[in-house]
């Protein structure tokens, strides 16, 4: 993960293109760890802009690693903790986040991307939470962000299923802002809103931001811990081990609700 300052903007780049920048554990703790440093270090810094190197924004969790989870509480109990310090972070982050969605956003890639204040995509885009695809309750902020943008019942559609959508769909949905017609369209569109709000009255602009983090927080109050919880109980289950096992043997599941 790479941080660049131009100016009153700064820019978190996610630098793990061969693995399509998942949000593994690890990744998860060091975006925290970025996000704090924005939060005390970097003085005159007023919007952040969350972009990818390579052909996807982010693959999302690792599958190998959700079959490792079944047998090691601590690593869950670590997955759950981790999952839930960074959505907390995200929706209380006191500067204005632009993500530029180049290419695909899956799982968390697609909930962070979605916790954040504009997101700007590459039309063709796909995004999905396929949590349930993988024998897991979808936890890490998908029962938070996809409600409030594009409404419950969408949200139940593409939560309960797993199936994708088109970043022109989520635009329609209300999950992305801002559409370009090509991934090398999707970082100067982003930077031209980002360099937009720096340019307003940061007082006005940080209490705006100040004000909506406490309706999300509040949101996010209601169901991320219990949605957290849910999925760690299904990290241990047989479900998962036979979904994860099926998803990279490319065959179908067969599931028994143990």
């Amino acid at each position: 993960m790479h941080i660049a300052r131009d100016g009153a903007v700064a820019t978190v780049t996610l630098t793990r293109p061969n693995e399509m920048n998942r949000f593994d554990v690890p990744q998860e703790a060091e975006f925290i760890e970025v996000l704090k440093y924005l939060r005390r270090a970097e003085e005159g810094v007023r919007v952040v802009i969350l972009a990818a190197e390579g052909k996807a924004f982010s693959a999302g969790g690792d599958v190998n690693t959700v079959r490792k989870f079944a047998d090691d509480f601590g690593a869950r109990a670590n997955a759950v903790s981790k999952g839930l310090e960074l959505m907390n972070e995200l929706l209380s982050f006191p500067l204005p986040i632009v993500t530029a969605i180049q290419g695909a956003a899956m799982g968390l890639g697609a909930n962070v991307a979605f916790a954040t204040d504009i997101v700007v995509a590459w039309r063709q885009a796909k995004l999905a939470d396929p949590h349930v695809k993988i024998g897991l309750v979808a936890g890490d902020g998908g029962a938070v962000v996809w409600p409030i943008s594009a409404g419950i019942l969408r949200a139940k559609r593409h939560l309960l299923t797993g199936d994708p959508i088109t970043a022109e769909d989520g635009y329609a949905f209300g999950l992305v802002t801002d559409l370009v017609d090509s991934p090398e369209d999707v970082l100067p569109r982003a930077q031209e809103l980002a360099a937009k709000i720096a340019s307003l009255p940061p007082l006005a602009v940080q209490g705006t931001k100040a004000a909506l983090n406490r309706l999300l927080g509040q949101r996010a109050g209601e169901v991320l811990e219990l949605s957290l919880q849910l999925e760690g109980m299904t990290m241990a289950s047989r479900d998962a081990v036979e979904a994860t096992t099926a998803f990279i043997e490319k065959r179908p599941g067969v599931y028994t609700g143990t």
